[in-house]
């Protein structure tokens, strides 16, 4: 680890960015792991040689080594699930959980309100479900663009007054039950008691005092802009969050991609196969985020996620040990163009022609590596053959002339 590496998902999540975190943090000192989206709907897991596991949310997948996280503007906050995770986090043997996090005070909060507020809006549209984990992020994202300046924040959870204002017009807005906002003050204002509230300053300072590892949450298909609506997240899940951070510090875009594409819940995945028997013992039917599917590796998809984000510099390749041997090359509707970002319709016009789409194939691939590099154009430099760091082996060297 000399280089800062951002680290996002190609597909549709669940592709191995936690165990991919879990290896770099292993490779040598690295300052901290910054998470750049999403919030408490991450299932990042990381399972230690000694058989440890933990499905991280919104702790960086390298807690497990002793690196700090520092959770930025970008991210949505839960302070009552990070207390769930700590907990869990002190049982492995983590002994102070809290004190290895740092929270951007801009970072928004996810409020009980925002859960049951997200959770009625999902049952009400039926047979018509978007996909959702049921973590209330989404609705954290759409009130604070409606009321930007009532929309809690971390750094409420310092002012209780302010906070105790602002949760109970979020409460008459929503128009939801909940917990008494007497109680959630007190509960945030404990969590504000517990870890390091932070301003921009700190992240600045975060790159000059060794490498950091970015983690992102979801996966480039889901992304809010370039995803295919509606079945996607409100959250932006390319590099670019990384790179605001980052503010022209160079560092290595590691996209992450298994030998086979999966999602979970409704939406676009053109390569399904249901005959497909591959075990998951992390990934499983969800109440919120429905059935988890599985499809063959789909190279369309994956290049199309390469062009939205502006390229990667290499690729981690995970579930080499999977049984399989069929690549999807090309679909019968040709390759998928980048639209405008912001421009929903258009993207749901992308969503209805990739719904008709069907794969064409070429089976008897035993190279993943040689085929996945030769599929999307850009080197494999890890290989992942299965959950722990000890399964991981650097494939080549990552070749850049250029860092952005």
């Amino acid at each position: 680890m000399t280089e800062h590496v951002i680290v996002t998902d190609l597909g549709y999540g669940d592709a191995g960015k936690g165990t991919v975190v879990d290896w770099l943090c292993a490779q040598g000192p690295v300052r901290a792991v910054v998470r750049f989206n999403g919030g408490g709907q991450a299932a990042h897991n990381v399972v230690l040689p000694d058989g440890r596991h933990h499905t991280f949310a919104q702790f960086g997948s390298g807690t497990l080594r002793g690196v700090p996280t520092h959770l930025s503007r970008f991210t949505v906050v839960d302070p009552m699930a990070l207390a769930s995770e700590a907990a869990h986090l002190r049982e492995l043997g983590v002994p102070d959980p809290f004190g290895l996090l740092t929270v951007d005070r801009d970072a928004l909060l996810a409020t009980p309100y925002h859960v049951a507020a997200g959770r009625a809006r999902e049952l009400a549209r039926g047979t018509d479900r978007h996909g959702s984990c049921g973590m209330g992020v989404g609705e954290t994202m759409a009130y604070a663009l409606g009321h930007p300046d009532l929309a809690p924040t971390a750094g409420d959870c310092e002012s209780p007054a302010l906070l105790a204002r602002k949760l109970h017009a979020l409460r008459e807005a929503l128009e939801v039950a909940g917990p008494p906002v007497e109680d959630c003050v007190a509960t945030y204002r404990a969590f504000a008691g517990r870890v390091a509230l932070v301003d921009s300053s700190f992240m600045t300072a975060l790159p000059r005092g060794g490498p950091v590892v970015f983690e992102g949450a979801q996966g480039v298909l889901l992304d809010e802009w370039h995803g295919f609506h509606p079945y996607t997240t409100w959250s932006t899940t390319t590099f670019a969050n990384a790179l605001a951070l980052l503010d022209g510090v160079p560092a290595v875009r590691l996209g992450v991609v298994r030998t086979y594409t999966t999602r979970h819940g409704p939406g676009p995945l053109v390569t399904e196969d249901p005959t497909m028997e591959i075990p998951e013992p992390h990934n499983t039917t969800g109440p919120w985020q429905g059935p988890f599917r599985t499809g063959h590796f789909d190279a369309v998809a994956h290049r199309y996620a390469l062009a939205v984000t502006g390229g990667a510099d290499a690729l981690a390749l995970t579930h080499l040990d999977a049984p399989v041997s069929r690549m999807c090359v090309s679909y019968d509707i040709g390759e998928l163009a980048v639209g405008t970002a912001g421009d929903l319709d258009g993207q749901a016009r992308l969503t209805e022609r990739v719904l008709r789409a069907r794969p064409r194939h070429v089976d008897g691939v035993d190279d993943w590596p040689a085929a996945v590099a030769d599929a999307l154009g850009v080197p494999v430099w890890l290989g992942s053959a299965g959950p722990t760091a000890a399964d991981k082996t650097r494939m080549s060297s990552v070749i850049a002339s250029e860092r952005v």
